[in-house]
């Protein structure tokens, strides 16, 4: 697991070796660290592995710089395998357990789309979030890293439902490119139509398979779902060699981190946790409050619904991860996502305020990891294509070239 100690330039990873002499060493609880089936793709690049629900995920590739993985991701077209975790709720009361479980209206969803989810503890806390799949007799909810299985567990008593891990991985393709490579490599053509948050069967090189127009670049993209009966090898060589005329590279975790952050993606364990209420990061659409009982609704009728989640810019740096804002000599509150945006060629962050501070542009200081001072300003979110217009193909205007933050 890849963590960053605070004060100190260390960090602990994950890392492939081969197995050698007449005594393999076997992991005492191997199940803690499954390994996704298309890892053997990264291995020839010394991969760092990270934990995201018991799951290997590729947190560095050497072949492949951050900076460099953001532009492939704006201009070409990524594969990055993940770490979600999907897992199925079937059986007669399927629908109406997830709507107990969950803060959204199952049944205003169609089966074929998929929505977004998350789930609260019984104070309105958030667990964490992810993608549902709506079939017409079973739900697949592609969860975040956080332990939703036993929740459904312990509450499932009541109800005729059954959960279960079908052991699905999930790899995603993301980029201006990925439906044109998508096109390409599927045996016949898409369904149409296929819009963002549809999802379908298709037949890759004979093995069939489902996609989902999802993702989390906010770029044009889409998700496959690897089943057990599938052809993990045969399916994975075939994207990669129709994916050499598109360009297509292998990414791990820092492709998005940039890109998610602009565009106000919330990351489960960081930029909300069960110290938060969906409506203090801003997601009080995703609550429906009209809908029958669900967990957390009565805590949820009780709290305040001030919104707490900006955007920040940073100058000549990146905030520390857990850095104090200032603002007026008056700590404001702190930054629970960080990184670089080559685009905009500043440090981006996404940042919870203690109070309804919605002052956009202010100055405010932050601490880069060194606790090195650095000036920033707060933004709104997201900090360009506000009517998300690239996730969906409406613009597909490939940026050329970096458009810098003016400062200020």
């Amino acid at each position: 697991m890849s963590i960053t100690m605070t004060n100190t330039n260390k960090r602990f990873t994950i890392k492939a070796f081969d197995q050698t002499g007449d005594r393999p060493l076997e992991l005492s609880r191997p199940g803690n660290m499954k390994s996704h089936p298309w890892s053997y793709m990264e291995l020839p690049f010394d991969p760092e592995y990270e934990l995201y629900n018991n799951r290997m995920t590729p947190a560095s590739l050497n072949n492949i710089t951050p900076d460099e993985q953001y532009w492939a991701v704006r201009t070409d077209v990524i594969l990055r395998n993940t770490g979600e975790f999907p897992v199925e709720i079937s059986g007669k009361d399927a629908f109406k357990f997830s709507n107990y479980i969950f803060t959204r209206d199952i049944n205003k969803i169609k089966s074929g789309r998929c929505s977004y989810q998350f789930a609260c503890y019984h104070d309105g806390g958030m667990i964490t979030d992810g993608v549902m799949l709506h079939f017409l007799d079973k739900l697949w909810m592609a969860q975040a890293d956080g332990d939703l299985f036993n929740w459904y567990l312990a509450h499932a008593k009541d109800f005729d439902v059954k959960i279960s891990d079908p052991n699905v991985w999930v790899s995603q393709i993301q980029g201006p490119k990925s439906l044109d490579l998508l096109d390409a490599a599927i045996d016949g053509s898409l369904p149409k139509p296929f819009n963002y948050f549809d999802f379908c069967n298709v037949l890759i090189d004979g093995e069939e398979v489902i996609i989902s127009r999802t993702g989390f670049s906010n770029e044009l993209g889409w998700e496959i779902y690897l089943q057990p009966e599938n052809n993990f090898k045969k399916i994975g060589d075939k994207i990669w060699e129709v994916g050499k005329q598109f360009n297509l590279k292998l990414t791990g975790t820092p492709v998005f981190r940039a890109r998610r952050i602009e565009a106000g993606l919330l990351s489960a364990g960081r930029d909300f946790n069960k110290f938060t209420t969906p409506f203090d990061v801003g997601l009080n659409k995703f609550v429906n409050m009209q809908k029958g009982n669900f967990i957390g609704k009565q805590s949820l009728e009780r709290t305040t619904k001030n919104y707490r989640v900006m955007g920040l810019r940073v100058k000549d740096g990146i905030a520390g991860l857990g850095s104090k804002i200032i603002h007026n000599k008056q700590c404001i509150g702190e930054v629970t996502s960080s990184s670089w945006s080559p685009y905009q060629e500043c440090g981006v962050a996404i940042v919870r305020l203690n109070n309804n501070f919605t002052d956009i542009n202010s100055p405010v200081e932050v601490y880069d990891y060194k606790n090195e001072k650095l000036n920033a300003y707060i933004c709104d979110l997201p900090m360009y294509d506000q009517k998300g217009e690239i996730v969906r193909g409406i613009n597909r205007n490939v940026p050329q070239c970096p458009n810098p933050w003016n400062g200020k």
